[in-house]
């Protein structure tokens, strides 16, 4: 029998490392960036074209390379930060050039150009798919600059692959904003397809966070910092008010390396606990320094993802530091602890006219027993029933019908009240509806989150859209991952009855919505119909057309009045019913439920 295992050639498993490595443009992003500040640069420019698939190129004012380094960096297994085991776990830092920059090389056409400060001359390197081309000396800046064109040149399937230009674009401004945020001491720019995206001085924290996410972060920050023997924690939080239904802008850095916890999301969540609406998520940017022998970094192939030493430690910490965050800002609750809480003035309790059997204003309420039963009067509550009295819910012998679509049902629905019989309105959130079994309550946000989302699933398939103008375009200025999320999703806007056109840089011009939409604060609509669909984008696999109706549904059915007449409660229960899933929204939440008559006997039944 001959033998078949054999060693791969160097070219190939070159290709098969750079698979870990390499994924898409923005992998070599942040690898060329993270060299750049390991070579301790103060100005780093990023270049990019067609969302890196042309070109990917970084510039960077570091320390540069001596011509044996610059030739070392490409080999396998080539780095500057380990030589023993023990390195393993004190790593500080990104790593200067090398471990990467073999994998780049291996799927991309990489040229070179190095001088270390004081140096006569520099070197020119070109690497084409493993191979030296050929290595130079050249007259060139001080520094280093890395230039990677057509990635993926020599590997075809790994480039087709790579999705369009807008999402790989997105891929890439996640990476630059990650180091940007980590490194506010270093000067950073970025140009795609020779615009300017970014232009980020040198400065602070506070100003990075700004210079990143826009300006209306100044108001929404507060700072956070606590220092302990163990670990310090420091940075930004933002105020419960300004929480989004996505989590975007949320950040930790350990040991200034970008990572992704749930268990440390889930300390700053239970720190805001009680202070943030239904569904909202806080931005925060949060810096841990911890000493790396705590730590294991080694556990992804990214890095994004690292082992604590006492993951129970941290984690208090961090919850203590947002928890004491929000007090020193006055942004949670606190005890007057100046005021003596037992003996604190208790506010009398108006009573509706006729409550004789409570103590008189001015005195303390609650506790005294009526001298006489019979004085206790209940005038003043009967108004609280007249709406019941009148309602025609209670008339059994209604005659009722049954909606459109009753036949995805079971009998329980067989027969609930249309436009002939009353359907009552509870809170403004919810309709009772008599039905043969007993009483339907249906969440009316969630009914029309239903409606919409059918509604506009038919339009996107049917490309069948009507569109009002508005009598003022909306200019929008956009963050860049926003205004290049929209970019990409131009189609599916037009086909939902959005019309705008590009203003340059990250602004748009919103020249007409959908014709069924109310225009008012157009800005606010599409700022959070983004917001809506990277949140489904985090936590869904759904493609760009039901995402975008879902997006578009739950926000619509948020806004929509709570108060309805008759007529409108009534056809909202027979557009539910025409649905092809009238039970369910979209994301799985009941859009009703029956109390069947058993149920209703058993509540008076009770002592």
């Amino acid at each position: 029998m001959s033998d078949i295992i054999h060693l791969l050639p160097d070219y190939l498993a070159n290709q098969i490392a750079a698979g870990e490595v390499v994924q898409r443009p923005s992998s070599v992003v942040k690898e060329l960036l993270e060299n750049a500040i390991d070579a301790r640069a103060t100005s780093v420019q990023l270049i990019v074209k067609e969302a890196g698939k042309q070109l990917v190129q970084v510039v960077d004012n570091g320390i540069g390379m001596s011509e044996t380094d610059a030739r070392m960096c490409f080999e396998r297994h080539a780095t500057s930060k380990i030589k023993s085991t023990e390195d393993l776990f004190r790593i500080r830092t990104m790593g200067f050039r090398g471990e990467a920059m073999a994998s780049i090389g291996a799927v991309a056409q990489v040229e070179l150009k190095t001088k270390p400060h004081g140096a006569e001359t520099g070197t020119r390197l070109l690497v084409e798919g493993s191979t030296v081309a050929s290595q130079e000396p050249a007259a060139v800046s001080a520094g280093t600059s890395i230039a990677v064109k057509n990635l993926f040149y020599n590997v075809p399937a790994r480039r087709n692959f790579l999705k369009t230009n807008a999402v790989e674009m997105r891929h890439i401004l996640d990476e630059f904003q990650r180091v940007a945020l980590a490194y506010p001491e270093v000067a950073f720019t970025l140009h795609h397809n020779d615009v300017e995206i970014f232009s980020l001085p040198a400065g602070k924290l506070s100003q990075r966070i700004v210079g990143v996410f826009g300006n209306n972060y100044k108001e929404q920050m507060a700072s956070c910092e606590e220092e302990t023997p163990f670990m310090s924690v420091r940075g930004y939080i933002g105020k419960p008010e300004f929480a989004k239904k996505t989590r975007g802008e949320q950040f930790f850095f350990v040991n200034n390396r970008f990572i992704k916890s749930g268990y440390l999301n889930h300390a700053v969540m239970t720190a805001y606990e009680g202070l943030l609406p239904k569904d909202s998520h806080p931005f925060y940017v949060l810096f841990i320094d911890i000493e790396p022998e705590r730590i294991d970094i080694n556990v992804h192939p990214t890095k994004t993802e690292i082992k604590f030493e006492d993951e129970k430690t941290v984690y208090a910490i961090v919850h203590a530091a947002v928890k004491k965050s929000l007090g020193t800002h006055n942004i949670a609750p606190s005890l007057d602890f100046q005021s003596d809480v037992n003996f604190a003035p208790l506010q009398p309790i108006r009573m509706p006219h006729g409550g004789e059997g409570f103590e008189k204003e001015g005195t303390f309420p609650g506790f005294k027993v009526p001298a006489s039963p019979k004085k206790a009067s209940v005038n003043g509550w009967e108004q609280l029933y007249e709406p019941l009295r009148d309602s025609k819910i209670a008339q059994e012998e209604e005659r009722i019908t049954s909606p459109s679509g009753m036949g995805l049902l079971d009998d329980t629905f067989a027969a609930p009240m249309t436009t002939s019989s009353k359907t009552l309105q509870v809170h403004h959130k919810y309709l009772l509806v008599q039905v043969k079994s007993g009483v339907m309550i249906i969440d009316q946000q969630a009914a029309q989150e239903r409606i919409l989302y059918e509604k506009y699933m038919a339009s996107l398939q049917k490309k069948m859209v009507t569109s009002q103008a508005l009598l003022f375009p909306q200019t929008i200025e956009l963050s860049p991952a926003d205004a290049a999320l929209v970019k990409e999703l131009r189609a599916e806007f037009q086909e939902l009855g959005f019309q705008f056109e590009d203003f340059g840089g990250n602004t748009i011009i919103l020249n007409a919505i959908p014709a069924d939409v109310q225009a008012a604060n157009e800005k606010e609509l599409l700022e959070e119909l983004i917001e809506q669909y990277k949140n489904n984008l985090a936590t869904l696999k759904l493609d760009k057309r039901e995402n975008l109706a879902r997006a578009m549904a739950k926000r619509l059915a948020s806004k929509l009045q709570p108060r309805m007449s008759d007529l409108e409660m009534n056809s909202l229960v027979d557009k539910l019913f025409g649905c092809e899933v009238p039970n369910y929204t979209p994301g799985g939440q009941k859009t009703l439920v029956i109390m069947e008559l058993g149920q209703l006997h058993e509540l008076f039944l009770k002592g």
